[in-house]
């Protein structure tokens, strides 16, 4: 006879049946349950070490696969330790699952290890913290968890459940896995933006995360390339349109935002890294009137008046705008002169780049490094990054040329994501390049779990941009004080040596004629492999805003 199921096995089942094939996970006592249910249920047990670590790594597989992410985390430190990782995901919208481990319900309240209640720590950054009401409710339980994280607009849950729950036999659960509608935009709402770019001369598209995580890639290029509107991408948004398509006008950036009349921002908030929603005024133009359109209402901008705005799901939205344009008898040959105007300045400072992305600077400029990453990756490489400065340059001068393959810390912009989104890619996109571009700051966050890139066979391709300070912090202090504290690191520190040692592969390079060589010894080695280029402390990222 067949011995009774308990409550971790169901919960495995129910986390399969929405499609999770991986556990992330750093052993602890309080989650064995969960394991011996992954080891039933063939699941990957992906463990790291840092649960930081596991949350990133779960984060970035549902961005990576626009399926839920799962991690698991043992009680106390273990959940503390995934704060951080949780916060990232609600400030991204990435459909995440933590199930957390807890002191035993027999015990609860006498002071056993590790007792804490964990939900209250979740409240604010997650769309529902809650704890587990029992083993026969567990199946139940993680279908709300999956079923909330997933539904518009997406974002994290956290579910705990008493250690002696999670022990104890629980029935077999049936989980629905049900769909959510998509939600329909209001039609009055697309009419009325139809009007507003059939009435402008210099419209601009902004395409971010969520079109990508919606699905609405392809929506979103035929919408852009059938009224031959500009394009500016931000988050994952970037690679909708391809490297050196004639409407991706990055580089042209400061004019589109500064001189554009209108501004049709999708899938993203109007957060610091678009100004805050403020277009226009540059050089006499008027401020631009600004569009919102987002996947749910929850989303829309309440800091700024809107011209228009619009929330439902975003294919069915642009396929909506796209008719309503027809009907409003929108003429893309009215703004033509602003778009090739646009096309013009971003050729120009394409052209502008290459003496930069040639240097033979010693001190190594950063640029250099991009110029030789650039002729190395692949159509389908991954390209993450993690850090200040350096990351920003890799911001302006990696365009990805397919969606999806671009990863950065968003919005919150935590350190440390880097490691963990690493392994998320390398099992998520077994075939191609993964690249890790790392500041040395935030190579201190995370770096260890090199091992676990090693433990489970994940060749990665990392860079560090080894400046010896932190760059973001170093160059602001000395412009506000005339001096700077607590903003110095070790100057080519052997962050290569610390791979090694732990059976990776690595070295230090100092010269700009030796980036090219190494790079290409990364990517042949077959093992997680650390560049580790020493750059000019002295050079800043021009950047125009700080976030603040």
């Amino acid at each position: 006879m067949e011995s009774p199921k308990h409550a971790g096995d169901i919960a495995v089942a129910v986390s399969q049946a929405y499609g999770v094939d991986t556990m992330f996970t750093l052993s602890g006592g309080h989650v064995f349950p969960l394991y011996d249910g992954a080891v039933h249920r063939d699941m990957r047990i992906l463990d790291v070490r840092h649960e930081q670590s596991a949350v990133f790594a779960a984060e970035a597989t549902a961005r990576l696969t626009r399926r839920p992410g799962l991690a698991v985390l043992t009680a106390g430190p273990g959940v503390t330790n995934g704060v951080s990782g949780v916060a990232t995901a609600h400030f991204n919208g990435s459909p995440l699952v933590v199930l957390g481990g807890r002191a035993p319900r027999s015990r609860w309240g006498s002071g056993a290890l590790q007792e804490m209640d964990h939900p209250p720590l979740f409240e604010p950054i997650t769309k529902l913290a809650f704890t587990g009401a029992g083993a026969d409710s567990i199946g139940q339980d993680v279908e709300t968890a999956f079923r909330t994280a997933l539904a518009p607009h997406r974002g994290p849950v956290f579910l705990d459940v008493y250690m002696d729950d999670l022990f104890a036999p629980s029935a077999d659960f049936d989980a629905q896995t049900l769909t959510p509608s998509p939600l329909e935009p209001d039609t009055d709402a697309l009419a009325g933006i139809a009007r507003l770019i059939a009435e402008a001369e210099r419209p601009l598209l902004v395409f971010g995360s969520d079109v990508w995580m919606d699905r609405a890639e392809e929506a979103a290029r035929d919408f852009a390339e059938e009224w031959r509107l500009p394009v500016v991408p931000n988050g994952q948004g970037r690679g909708i349109l391809p490297s050196g398509h004639d409407l991706l006008v990055t580089r042209a950036r400061g004019l589109a935002f500064g001189q554009a009349d209108l501004v049709i921002v999708v899938g993203t908030p109007l957060d610091f890294r678009l100004g805050y929603g403020w277009f226009g005024g540059k050089d006499g133009a008027p401020l631009s009137r600004v569009v919102h359109i987002v996947d749910a209402p929850s989303q829309l901008a309440t800091h700024i008046g809107l011209a228009g705005s619009a929330a439902g799901d975003l294919s069915v939205t642009l396929w909506g705008l796209a008719a309503a344009c027809r009907d409003a008898g929108v003429n893309p040959k009215a703004y033509e002169p602003w778009k090739d105007r646009l096309a013009e300045t971003a050729a120009a400072a394409i052209a502008s780049d290459a003496p930069l992305l040639e240097s033979d600077a010693d001190p190594i400029h950063p640029m250099r490094i991009y110029g030789e990453l650039n002729r190395l990756l692949d159509d389908d490489a991954v390209v993450i990054g993690d850090g200040g400065d350096f990351v920003s340059y890799a911001g302006k001068y990696v365009e990805p040329r397919r969606p999806g393959n671009w990863l950065d810390p968003g919005p919150y912009g935590c350190l440390g994501t880097g490691l963990g989104y690493s392994i998320a890619a390398r099992l998520a996109r077994p075939s191609s390049q993964v690249v890790l571009l790392l500041g040395d700051g935030a190579a201190g966050f995370s770096l260890m779990d090199v091992d676990t890139l090693v433990r489970h066979r994940l060749p990665v391709v990392m860079i560090c941009g080894n400046n010896g300070i932190w760059g973001l912090e170093k160059h602001p202090m000395q412009l506000l004080y005339g001096y700077d504290v607590a903003a110095e690191l070790q100057p080519q520190c052997r962050y290569d040596q610390v791979v090694t040692a732990l059976g990776g592969g690595g070295e230090l390079v100092t010269s700009p004629d030796e980036i090219g060589p190494a790079l290409r010894r990364a990517f042949d080695s077959g093992v997680p492999y650390l560049v580790n280029i020493a750059t000019d402390p002295q050079i800043a990222y021009p950047r125009n805003t700080t976030g603040v």
